[in-house]
């Protein structure tokens, strides 16, 4: 098959502290693989207990872009809700300089409720509306030349007069767009994504929905094949099936419903199933780790997985 990245994507809101992430950032860099992403939550989801609380995804990356050397660092997805616009554009360009240009921005327009009434933050209404604004607006302060200023007059969001300072070290940015909406999400990744995700779908969905990505690219005059394809799938490996049990009981999942919305089962099937996610387009996955202390399973992935895809 065609080279694959693959990615490690952490959910820390079930309960992690910054020194867990920086021990599983680590492996990531030691083991070869491409990034390292977290989630963007202030609250647990489902029966965890979510201790010791939550950390912030933006404040985690600035750690690690000192405490890393190689991996890509992001967000999938940061919660257009949590951010002004105009200071997200300061936090991600400054952690581009502090990483020497490794960062990535996943944006999308926020959907868990209870976690902005549990920490005081508004939840509007019409949040696609403010992320098409949000994602014109920190591209624009990206791209705007230094020495000139960044307008911008929006429905929700006025910007005058703005040095669009610091600027990313990176030339731009790679910004992800992502989610299984049918119009409005290709719309949107057309214009502003570098890379399309799909999260925990199907190969039969993702083939759809990159289709439509691709013809809204092409109805906005972009190369189809501008935009990197990829999916974000819970990964769930061991060296015989008393291992995948093991590991899937560990995150409370049943191996039968992993095997069959995720990457489970034996490095050879895992290898199989990526094969088939390579052939409808998919050119990365980000590889959903919910057991955070079990480092043998990403050094499993690494020896017995990755090898296999370049």
């Amino acid at each position: 098959m065609d080279s694959m990245d693959l990615r490690i994507f952490t959910e820390p809101q079930q309960g992690a502290t910054y020194d867990t992430l920086l021990t599983v950032a680590k492996a990531t860099e030691d083991l070869g693989f491409d990034a390292f992403f977290r989630s963007d939550h202030y609250l647990r989801m489902g029966s965890s207990d979510g201790l010791p609380g939550p950390t912030d995804a933006w404040i985690t990356l600035a750690g690690l872009a000192r405490e890393t050397r190689r991996i890509r660092l992001g967000t999938l997805m940061t919660a257009g809700t949590f951010r002004l616009p105009g200071v997200l554009a300061i936090q991600v360009a400054q952690i581009d300089q502090m990483s020497g240009g490794r960062v990535e921005l996943g944006l999308g327009a926020g959907w868990f409720e209870e976690e902005h009434t549990a920490y005081g933050i508004p939840f509007p209404k019409e949040k696609f509306a403010r992320l098409e604004e949000q994602l014109a607006i920190v591209t624009g302060l990206w791209g705007t030349k230094v020495g000139e200023t960044f307008d911008f007059d929006g429905r929700h969001y006025r910007l005058a007069d703005s040095p669009a300072l610091p600027k990313p070290v990176q030339r731009k940015i790679p910004v992800l767009i992502g989610g299984h909406g049918a119009t409005r999400t290709p719309r949107l990744a057309a214009r502003y994504a570098d890379e399309f995700n799909i999260p925990f779908a199907s190969i039969e969905d993702s083939e759809r929905q990159f289709g439509r990505v691709r013809a809204a690219a092409e109805q906005f005059g972009r190369a189809p094949d501008a935009l990197v394809y990829s999916n974000a799938l819970v990964v769930c490996v061991g060296k015989d099936e008393a291992e995948v049990a093991r590991r899937a009981q560990a995150i409370g999942r049943d191996v039968t419903e992993l095997r069959a919305n995720g990457l489970a089962g034996s490095p050879a099937e895992v290898v199989d199933k990526l094969g088939r996610y390579a052939e409808i387009g998919s050119r990365r996955v980000y590889l959903q780790i919910l057991d955070l202390d079990d480092l043998e399973h990403l050094e499993l992935i690494s020896s017995q997985v990755q090898s296999q895809l370049s």
